[in-house]
């Protein structure tokens, strides 16, 4: 049986993209209404929004989800390298950009723990080669609100050029440019993938790689919070192996550990860990999450103030926190050169986490969203924010989950958030002035708790899948003991060698046939199977291309026991002696038999089959390479009076032989070659004499 292929139309391919380019340059009222409502997916929506049955959801979420921002913006300001002001900037800015671009609803976009700390390995290390002192634990300034005085910390200055004037700069200022400029530019580049719809980009960013990147930044993030639990001061550690060198030091100094800091992380970690465990018990029963943050920062703030925990026994706290928002600012072009490398795993974490969860909650909420969308929107919330003093940012797991608890419905929840923030940034965020950094770093590091546990399903992966358990463990390792980004890259780099590997060494199996059945199947993995007389099977389950030809052609020749290469020479070899004989005139041949017994003797080994089927159902593609070794076999067995016919082919492979020449010039054996199932080759080869 031949199927006739369908006659596919030849597409002109400069036609229809000159079409394209056309249909994309033409400018009419109802393309630009469809541009605007596309690129502000709020104005489809909002008109839509069912006010009675959204609103109450909306506003709980947001007041939810806002109480919880406010203490993790000031807490992840010390991952970024920054003070918590531009965290809160950040918040703001994020939440009502994504409100207009952003096309899922329940995902909420802020400061994000891995990001910070990205950013803030950036910023620590221009601040080290701008020859700023890392040590953030400095006199604090005066509580006066003002961020102009940012010398008064560190005494170094850097000068920047500003709208062509030279001006100093100082610590907190220049650390604020890196990181603007950073975002800049991870904007940018987000940007530029949604243009030329590089999204394809995340798919090489397996679930392996991006648990053990998180699981691997979560130590990275622990170990540099410990030396704030513990009230000691050590440098901050640059470059690779920091984690190992930041414990080291954190060893070598634990003997200046301040009590004080020590027993108020002590009791802070007992309290928020009990809440969490507490809130994860009963989650069904509570209408909303206990605000266990925010009553931490405000006790602990109130306990620090009035015992005067800084003054009495040295305790590091927040500093001022002034009010209000600063002129924004264009980032530095001379700093975005700087850090343009670096905001490129930036941008594609941050993409990858954003459009992960935005998916992964409009499945579960039967919706739908658009993934160029959402990395155009998170594209511009670290763009127009970069002039506004604010870093980077991404969709957070752990604020979405508890968005969707409390009954967000739609984008307006991010509003109510952004509002929350506004409140604490024009006249609540001097109050914080006395809240002690170890009470920070508790927060920081029970919110890792998720991250952290990942180990505990180590061995559980590793029964559903060594492969991607290795893979996991080395981008967890790389990312913790090298850096976030070279971890990124190593992860990367590793599961497409996994899969190469995959591919180079396969599985192979002769097939058996099912008693009473049609079907064939490994003659290892299953029992009962009955060997076909004089026909062999063989499967090769991936692509048949340069990388595998060899193992291919091995296994093939291991599994059939019959090396066809081999077994030709020593035809000749055996032919050439024969003759050698007859010319001496002896009729006795080599073996000491007579020339008319010589014909049983011409092959020293005994073939025990006359076809060879190759089940060609799991070669998704062949290439040149591929197409010449499947010709190469073809050759190689006639010459031993075997026949090789292929079975189960897709048209691509189809298409691949017939371009290869595989079944001659006009394809006349096309039909006593190529069979559309395994039983039908075998029934050929059966009736072949």
């Amino acid at each position: 049986l031949l199927m006739e292929r369908k006659t596919h139309a030849k597409i002109n391919r400069k036609e229809v993209m000159l079409a394209k380019l056309r249909k994309s340059c033409s400018c009419t009222p109802q393309k630009l209404k469809k541009f605007l409502m596309d690129f502000f997916p709020v104005l489809r929506w909002l008109p839509k929004y069912r006010c009675k049955e959204y609103i109450w959801g909306d506003v709980m979420s947001g007041l939810v989800i806002g109480i919880i921002l406010v203490p993790q913006a000031i807490a992840y300001s010390l991952l970024a390298g920054l003070k918590p002001i531009y965290s809160l900037y950040t918040s703001f800015f994020a939440n009502i950009i994504y409100f207009l671009m952003g096309t899922s609803r329940h995902v909420s976009v802020g400061i994000f723990s891995l990001i910070s700390l990205m950013v803030g390995q950036v910023v620590d290390r221009e601040l080290l080669l701008a020859g700023f002192d890392l040590n953030d634990d400095a006199p604090q300034a005066s509580g006066d609100g003002s961020l102009q005085n940012d010398n008064l910390s560190n005494t170094t200055a850097f000068n920047l050029t500003i709208a062509g004037i030279n001006a100093e700069c100082g610590k907190e200022c220049y650390a604020i440019g890196i990181a603007t400029a950073l975002t800049f530019m991870a904007g940018v580049y987000q940007v530029l993938m949604g243009i030329f719809r590089l999204g394809f980009v995340s798919m090489y960013l397996s679930e392996s790689v991006l648990d053990g990147f998180a699981t691997g930044a979560s130590l990275t993030i622990l170990t540099a919070q410990v030396k704030y639990l513990i009230g000691i001061r050590i440098p901050r550690s640059q470059g690779h192996g920091m984690l190992v060198i930041t414990w080291i030091n954190i060893f070598r100094n634990i003997s200046q550990a301040n009590l004080c800091d020590v027993i108020t992380s002590a009791i802070c970690i007992v309290v928020l860990v009990t809440a969490k465990e507490l809130g994860d018990r009963y989650k069904n029963k509570l209408k909303f999450p206990l605000p266990t943050e925010l009553v931490v920062i405000v006790v602990a703030t109130l306990v620090s103030h009035y015992g005067k925990l800084n003054e009495v026994y040295a305790s590091s706290v927040s500093g001022a926190i002034p009010t209000g928002f600063i002129p924004p600012k264009v980032p530095e072009f001379n700093l975005m050169l700087r850090v343009a490398l670096d905001a490129l795993p930036l941008a594609i974490v941050s993409f990858v986490f954003t459009v992960s969860l935005s998916e992964m909650f409009a499945k579960k909420y039967a919706y739908t969203i658009r993934a160029n969308q959402e990395m155009f929107a998170v594209g511009f919330c670290n763009i127009i924010p970069s002039f506004f003093h604010s870093f980077a940012t991404s969709a957070a797991l752990a604020k979405t989950l508890v968005k969707t608890s409390t009954g967000c419905q739609t984008q307006i929840s991010g509003v109510i958030s952004a509002m929350v923030v506004l409140l604490v940034l024009l006249f609540l965020a001097p109050l914080f002035y006395s809240l002690q950094k170890c009470v920070l770093a508790c927060i920081i590091i029970v919110s890792l708790r998720g991250a952290l546990r990942k180990f505990r399903d180590v061995p559980a992966r590793y029964q559903v899948n060594k492969v991607d358990t290795l893979v996991w463990v080395v981008t967890m390792s790389a990312s913790a003991l090298v850096s976030t980004e070279i971890g990124l890259l190593v992860g990367i780099v590793f599961s497409m060698l996994c899969i190469i590997v995959r591919t180079q060494r396969p599985r192979t199996a002769l097939l058996g046939q099912i008693q009473d059945t049609s079907f064939y199947e490994d003659d290892l993995e299953y029992e009962n199977l009955s060997t076909v007389p004089k026909v062999k099977i063989f499967r090769f389950e991936a692509p048949l291309y340069y990388a595998n030809r060899n193992y291919f052609l091995k296994s093939l020749y291991r599994l059939t026991n019959l090396d066809p290469n081999l077994e030709a020479a020593r035809r000749k070899k055996y032919e050439k002696k024969e003759k050698q004989h007859l010319k001496k005139g002896n009729h006795r041949t080599a073996n000491g038999l007579g020339i008319g017994e010589t014909t049983l003797q011409l092959v020293p080994k005994q073939i025990d089959f006359q076809a060879l089927v190759v089940d060609c159902s799991s070669i998704s593609f062949l290439d040149t390479t591929g197409v010449n070794t499947l010709k190469e076999i073809l050759k190689d067995y006639k010459n031993l009076n075997i026949s090789v016919l292929l079975a189960c082919c897709n048209p691509s492979v189809i298409d691949s032989l017939k371009r290869g020449g595989y079944f001659g010039k006009d394809f006349a054996c096309m039909q006593e070659m190529l069979f559309y199932s395994i039983h039908n080759a075998v029934m050929f080869a059966k009736d072949q004499k």
